[in-house]
Order: structure tokens, then C-alpha cells, then sequence
């Protein structure tokens, strides 16, 4: 009989949560009445009159006297209903509730309801099934065929109810094909928890006290019911089911939404729309689901967004993010990613943040082995290009650039700002460290611009850094200094003296020694050199590193511009610290190691004291540890500055700094502002004064009516105004460093 079984009439509505669940004195209600806003005795039950309208109106119910009321109540606004167990309808007067220029009259039609809680002046019409939910003030639904909730919903949190085994726990597969990083979705996940969870997994203790985290942060019990909140609209839509809705949502024309959180508020309302499937997952404040997305056991962070088609499966999307047409699978996303048009596919990966995904990008998809556990490691800024095939496993440094190509082998790209490209011609490897820096300024400095424009969330769980001028990729930086110098020097022995010269000058210290001493010497010394990387590409063939001595020149540029600007805003934010007083707070050891937290920066000592706070207990539960996250994003400003001085030292090879120095420095900071507002200014300008550009154009001034010009560009104009207040603000420091 395909499991349908049979009851008398007198049970619908009625059992939500069998006896065996309830203590003694218990009823079925208990959390429904918790969940309620409203005081209950304020309800009244149906007088002789309305029930002898609401009959004449084509309504019936099995017993009317569980149907109870609040004043006013106009029951001539129910018509040709259903009721059937306690339901509760709040104010109910002649009102038309208006939604994007639909006029809906306030009332009850046509609609079956089943043991809920309906808000005050709200329009339920052509609701075939409502059940076990509690309805906000004037909500909006219309044409819905099925929305309701079971005794045992859990609202897309991986948690298990009272009297459910440890089979229907819902886990997401998160940046590993074969499950080995699992994590289990909730409400209020951020980016940070899921990084920690799935990174440590070495920690038998730790992935415990997290489980025991997420299954203590819900209702254990049965009986929740499914919430509407106030000024949602619902229409059109063919199953909600365990389906936890926040305030001022839209959801039109849904094919399935089932196990979910759905966070909306007001001030950040969130829309989903025709075609859209969400399954076992938390939708945060803010997003945007339209036109046919597809979603399985997922978390999206606050103002993310689903478009045209995409696919959302076991992964994890950061805040400020958008997905549209595309596939993603197993994946950790960090805040401001953005990956568009329909061939771009990506799995098993952790991709940092500020990423961008071209048309065609097919990242992790083919593997060099024959085990599906392999893993792409993405640092903030990564930019495959166009129709960018790359394998597992790879690991990818910030703001690497992939030129066009097929990357048939494994890649660990140490190198931030770089730009990689396969040369199929000559089948080699090229890396151009620092490109961004040296070629692509106006993209770097707008990228930071564009990811702050973004970021519109109100409610902010998940503290983000977004500037690419930052203690993380700093370090990085340094590293590079060093592999320069080691690869120079290297090439430099191998040309002098061939395979025994090197195996002689093979001493680490030797090479560095050797390498910075051309690097910073005559050009002519490192461009007769062919320097080659090493552990960057799984393969025999050359891995060949162009321009090395301005890429030196230039990461060491870049360290002074981060440095300085961090110094200079510590000392206009504050106007009574003297030098000998920042000295005293900022000078130290250069931290080098540092976690990126799901887009927030900490100094790694802190993240393992916190993560033994956690294993300990001391920190107890989801609501401590993001308490312990915006602690030490508290703190980041005065790591950052610390970091910075330390950074200023290492590159003047000095053990403290004096005020000489910094006024020195300072002024050539002066320099570099005018440098970068030159080279946004010209890595734009190319793109007005390219001859096949203008070849679609009728003139120069048709051009200059559809495209503008350098000078009347947004975003130069801006970075000119950006860099003037950087002027300004060195010009104040250098005065104080003179009195």
C-alpha cells in the first residue's frame, strides 16, 4: 500500500509527538508554546456567532473548539477552509497587505490548516497543506501546496533527535571527495569553525568537543514547530518541509525546500525563487537563491548568492560570495568569491577568499591518481583563467593569476602576486613572481576596493581582512625573498661551474649568500641566467622563473608599502603616541606564522590556545568560541602594527628601529604613493590605447562615449584621492618625528 496507513478523522491535527517523547504533566505543545511571542491568554476561544459564519462560509473543522482567537476577529474573512487540531489565528480585520505591487486581501481561503499558529492580519490563500507552523504577523501566502514541519525537524543542523540513531546524522563532505573532513552543517556556522574542524583532524579530542558543540547548541527534544517569520511572503511554491523561515523573507516558486534554515531579517531580507531545490542545509542573512539552483547539504554565509542553475553540493560558501550557473562540490569557500558562467566547475578544494573563477576553470575535476581524496589549497586571491584545467592535489600561494592552459601536473606555487603559465610550446613551466605588483596594479588595488564596496552585511559573524597588504601574505612574501635568492644563487653555480659547482655550493646558506648579492647588484648578472624553481610542479620538465631580480625588487617594495601604511594609520589613530611610546608597545619578534580563520587573520600561538581552550572546555560551546574569534579580531589591529614594525626592521636589517630611520622610510613612502597612483593610472590606460580595442569603434570619440577615459575612470580618480590622504597622513607623522 506504498506505506499510506489509515486513521480516523479525529487524529489529524492531533499526536505531533508520541507519548513515549513527553515527561509527566507534559503535552504535545510544550515547545510550541515556548516558541510562541505572544502571550496566550490572549486568545479567546470561537463564539456561537463565528462558528455559525465560518460553517456558512464553507469552512469545516472536527472540532471547533480548538480553535481559539485573538480580538479584533472578523470571521467573515475565512472562506471554504479546513481546520483540524489547535490552531490559534491571531487579528484578523478588513486589511490588504501590499508586496510589490500585488494587492492581497488579509484572511483565510481556500487553505487547510492543521495545528498552527497564525500571526496577526495576515493572507493565507490556496494553501493546500500548513502544518505544525508558527505563521509571523502579516505574512503573505499564496498558492503554496505543502508547507509543514515533523516532530523531529532539525532545521538543517547536524543533529540527531531524541530516539534517532546516529545513521540520519546529516554531515557536508567539506574540501575531500572521500569524507575524511567532515563536518556537521548548523546555524550561525562560520567559515572559521568549518576551517578548524575539517583542517584538524589529527585531533580525535578536539572533533569531539566540536560534535558535542553542535548537537548542545539545539532543541534535543521532540516537538519544535516550523516558524514563518513576520513579513514573510510565500507563494507559489510546492514543498516546504522542517523548513525554519526568518523575518521579511520571499520565496516564490520553490520546487523543494527541505531541512533548512532560512535567515532573513528586515534589514537584510532574503529571496529565493522559481526552481530553486535546498536540501539539508543553512541558508544565512541576505542571500539570493533564484532560477533553478540546486543546493544538498550545505552552508551559505550571509549576503551570498545562488544563480541561473548552480549547484551547491556538501560544501560551504563564504559571506559576499556569488555562484552562478556553475558546479561546486567538497568544498570550503572563504568570503568574496565570485565564479560565474555555465562550464566553471570546482571540487575539493579550500579556496581563501577574494577568489574569482573564469569561464571554463574546471579546478580539481581530473585527477592524477586513481583515489578521489585528492585536494586544491587556495590562497585569497586566486584567479584561474580562462578554460584552466588543474589537478589534484595542488597548493596555490595569494593572488596567484593561472594564464589559460592544461596543467597536467600537481602544483605548489609558493610565490604571492605571481603569474602562471604553462608553455605548451616549449613544454615548461613560467612563474612571473610578483606580477600583480609589477604589471597589474590597478586590478590589485581595486580588488581591496571592490571586496570592501561589497560587503553590505549588517549582521557581521565573520570578521574579514580584506586587504592583500596583510601580515599573511607578507610572510609569504618573505618566503619568496628567500626561494629567489636560493634559486639565483642556484643557477648562478650551475652556470659557473656546471653539476659539480653546484653539488660543492649546494650549502643553503651558500646559495642565499650568492643570490642575494646578484639580486641586488648590476641586472646584467641575473638576466644571462636561466633560474629554475624547485617542488613547484610534479614533473621533470624546467619550472622557469622570469624576472627574478624585479620580483625581488618588487616584493620588497610591496613589504615597505605594507609596513609603512600600517605604521603611519597607528600613529594618526593615535595622536598623542610619541615614537619612543610605539616603540615601546610594537617592537618584538616578527610573528611569521599566522592562520587564516575563514578571512580573518590571527597569529597562529593564539589559534592553538584557543583551540586548547576548546579541547579543555574553557571554552564551551559554538557561542564562546565566535565570542573568542571577535577577541581576537580585537586584537589584529595592534598584531598587524606589531607585525608591520617587525616587518620594517627585517627588511632595514636593523634590531630596533629609531626615529631617523622611520622618518626616512616614511618619505620614501611618500615615493611609492605616487608610484602606485602611476602605475593604476597606466595599467589602465592600456586598455584605451589598444588598437584592437578601438577597432569596433567608428572613432575616438565613440570610444570615449561608451568606455570614457583614463581620466575620467572611477577608480583612478579614487585611488588619486586615496593616495593624497595616505600623503597626508605621512606628511603629519613626519612632522611629529621632527619635534
Amino acid at each position: 500500500m506504498n506505506d499510506i496507513i489509515v486513521h480516523a478523522e479525529a487524529v489529524l491535527g492531533c499526536g505531533f509527538v508520541a507519548d513515549k517523547y513527553l515527561e509527566p504533566g507534559e503535552n504535545e505543545y510544550r515547545l510550541r508554546d515556548a516558541q510562541q511571542d505572544k502571550a496566550l491568554d490572549g486568545y479567546r476561544p470561537l463564539s456561537h456567532l463565528d462558528v455559525e459564519i465560518l460553517i456558512k462560509n464553507g469552512n469545516r473543522s472536527s472540532d471547533w473548539s480548538k480553535i481559539r482567537v485573538r480580538d479584533p476577529f472578523d470571521a467573515t474573512l475565512v472562506r471554504n477552509s479546513e481546520f483540524a487540531g489547535l490552531v490559534r489565528i491571531g487579528r484578523l480585520e478588513r486589511v490588504v497587505l501590499e508586496h510589490h505591487d500585488m494587492m492581497i486581501p488579509a484572511g483565510i481561503t481556500n487553505s487547510r490548516i492543521i495545528s498552527c499558529d497564525i500571526g496577526d492580519e495576515c493572507a493565507i490563500h490556496a494553501c493546500n497543506y500548513l502544518a505544525h507552523y508558527i505563521v509571523g504577523d502579516r505574512c503573505l501566502l499564496l498558492n503554496n501546496d505543502e508547507i509543514h514541519a515533523t516532530d523531529h525537524a532539525k532545521w538543517g543542523n547536524g543533529i540527531v533527535k531524541e530516539g534517532e540513531s546516529e545513521d540520519v546524522r546529516v554531515w557536508m563532505d567539506i574540501m575531500n571527495e572521500a569524507g575524511g573532513r567532515s563536518v556537521l552543517p548548523f546555524d550561525g556556522m562560520l567559515c572559521a569553525d568549518a576551517y578548524l574542524w575539517a583542517k584538524r583532524r589529527d585531533d580525535s579530542v578536539l572533533m569531539e568537543r566540536f560534535k558535542e558543540m553542535t548537537q548542545a547548541t539545539f532543541e534535543y527534544r521532540r516537538g519544535e514547530y516550523g516558524v514563518i517569520g513576520s513579513g514573510s511572503v510565500l507563494k507559489s511554491n510546492h514543498i516546504i518541509k522542517d523548513t525554519r523561515i526568518g523575518e521579511c523573507a520571499y520565496i516564490k516558486g520553490a520546487n523543494k525546500l527541505k531541512n533548512l534554515t532560512i535567515n532573513s531579517s528586515e534589514a537584510e531580507r532574503t529571496q529565493i525563487g522559481e526552481g530553486v531545490e535546498l536540501v539539508n542545509g543553512i541558508v544565512g542573512y541576505g542571500c539570493r537563491v533564484f532560477y533553478g539552483c540546486k543546493a544538498v547539504r550545505f552552508v551559505m554565509g550571509t549576503n551570498a548568492a545562488l544563480k541561473y542553475g548552480a549547484r551547491l553540493i556538501h560544501s560551504v560558501l563564504g559571506d559576499n560570495s556569488t555562484v552562478s550557473c556553475c558546479e561546486i562540490l567538497n568544498n570550503l569557500i572563504y568570503p568574496a568569491h565570485e565564479q560565474h558562467h555555465n562550464t566553471s566547475f570546482l571540487i575539493a578544494a579550500i579556496v581563501r577568499g577574494q577568489s574569482n573563477m573564469a569561464a571554463g576553470a574546471t579546478i580539481g575535476s581530473n585527477h592524477n591518481s586513481r583515489a578521489n581524496d585528492g585536494e586544491i589549497d587556495a590562497g585569497r586571491g586566486f584567479w584561474p583563467g580562462l578554460s584552466t584545467s588543474v589537478k589534484h592535489s595542488s597548493r596555490f600561494a595569494s593572488y596567484c593569476l593561472l594564464a589559460k592552459g592544461d596543467y597536467r601536473f600537481e602544483l605548489d606555487v609558493p610565490f604571492p602576486f605571481a603569474l602562471v603559465a604553462d608553455d605548451a610550446s616549449r613544454d615548461r613551466l613560467e612563474i612571473m613572481p610578483a606580477y600583480w605588483w609589477m604589471y597589474n596594479m590597478y586590478a590589485l588595488l581595486r580588488n581591496e576596493a571592490k571586496f570592501l564596496a561589497r560587503d553590505k552585511r549588517q549582521s557581521r559573524g565573520q570578521n574579514i581582512e580584506f586587504s592583500p597588504f596583510a601580515p599573511d601574505i607578507a610572510e609569504e612574501a618573505f618566503r619568496s625573498l628567500e626561494l629567489l635568492e636560493r634559486f639565483v644563487g642556484l643557477a648562478w653555480y650551475r652556470r659557473a661551474g656546471g653539476a659539480q659547482a653546484v653539488v660543492e655550493g649546494s650549502d643553503e646558506d651558500a646559495l642565499r649568500v650568492k643570490g642575494r648579492e646578484l639580486l641586488v647588484g648590476p641586472r646584467e648578472d641575473v638576466d644571462c641566467l636561466e633560474v629554475f624553481a624547485e617542488g613547484v610542479e610534479n614533473s621533470r620538465r624546467r619550472v622557469v622563473v622570469q624576472k627574478p631580480r624585479r620580483a625581488y625588487k618588487a616584493y620588497r617594495h610591496l613589504l615597505r608599502w605594507y609596513a609603512l601604511r600600517v605604521i603611519i594609520a597607528y600613529f594618526a589613530e593615535r595622536p598623542e603616541t610619541t615614537f619612543q611610546d610605539a616603540s615601546d608597545v610594537l617592537s618584538g619578534p616578527r610573528v611569521v606564522e599566522w592562520e587564516n580563520l575563514g578571512g580573518q587573520l590571527a597569529p597562529r600561538e593564539k589559534v592553538e590556545a584557543l583551540i586548547a581552550d576548546i579541547r579543555s572546555g574553557v571554552v564551551n560551546g559554538w557561542e564562546e568560541t565566535h565570542a573568542e574569534y571577535a577577541r581576537l579580531w580585537s586584537e589584529y589591529p595592534l598584531d598587524k602594527a606589531q607585525h608591520a614594525w617587525a616587518t620594517l626592521c627585517a627588511l632595514l636589517e636593523v634590531e630596533a628601529l629609531d626615529e631617523q630611520a622611520l622618518s626616512r622610510e616614511v618619505s620614501r613612502f611618500m615615493e611609492t604613493t605616487r608610484f602606485i597612483e602611476e602605475q593604476v593610472y597606466l595599467t589602465r590606460r592600456k586598455d584605451y590605447s589598444n588598437e584592437f580595442r578601438k577597432a569596433t569603434f567608428r572613432g575616438e570619440e565613440e570610444m570615449r562615449a561608451v568606455l570614457g577615459s583614463p581620466e575620467t575612470n572611477s577608480f583612478i580618480r579614487q585611488t588619486h584621492a586615496a593616495m593624497e590622504r595616505w600623503r597626508a597622513r605621512a606628511d603629519a607623522l613626519l612632522e611629529r618625528l621632527a619635534t
